[in-house]
């Protein structure tokens, strides 16, 4: 099973507004994401997904394709340009990218059982600056 990432959208405050930006980015069927460091499991990413977090929740992915290197010494996460929405999953915000194992990655079909994921933005990020989520 491939392995995925998640990353946090920076900048978007709602799912259209992250629709917009990979739409802006995207060229010939991918869209790239740029990051600074290669993944050291880069070769096991193949098949798996960029989950894209957006409010503290995970609420889409994208298929990762491939990793390439780029002139200016940084790297591109080539990504399906076609953005697959989830139920939103409670996940906290950082900094680059961080791996997610199969197990624990949202699906489709998945719902959100603890009910954190229909909570307002707004609370949900209280609630996780108090460390109670």
């Amino acid at each position: 099973m491939p392995l995925h990432l998640t990353k946090t959208a920076v900048g978007c405050a709602s799912i259209e507004a992250l629709g917009n930006r990979l739409a802006r980015r995207a060229a010939g069927g991918e869209v790239r994401v740029p990051t600074r460091m290669r993944p050291k499991r880069a070769a096991e990413l193949v098949g798996g997904s960029l989950h894209w977090i957006v409010k503290h929740r995970i609420v889409a992915c994208n298929e990762i394709v491939r990793i390439d290197d780029r002139s200016d010494g940084r790297i591109d996460i080539v990504c399906r340009d076609q953005l697959i929405i989830l139920p939103a999953v409670p996940k906290r915000a950082h900094q680059g990218w961080r791996y997610l194992e199969p197990d624990d990655a949202p699906d489709s079909e998945d719902g959100d059982e603890s009910g954190l994921g229909l909570l307002p933005p707004s609370l949900y990020g209280k609630l996780v600056k108090l460390l109670l989520v």
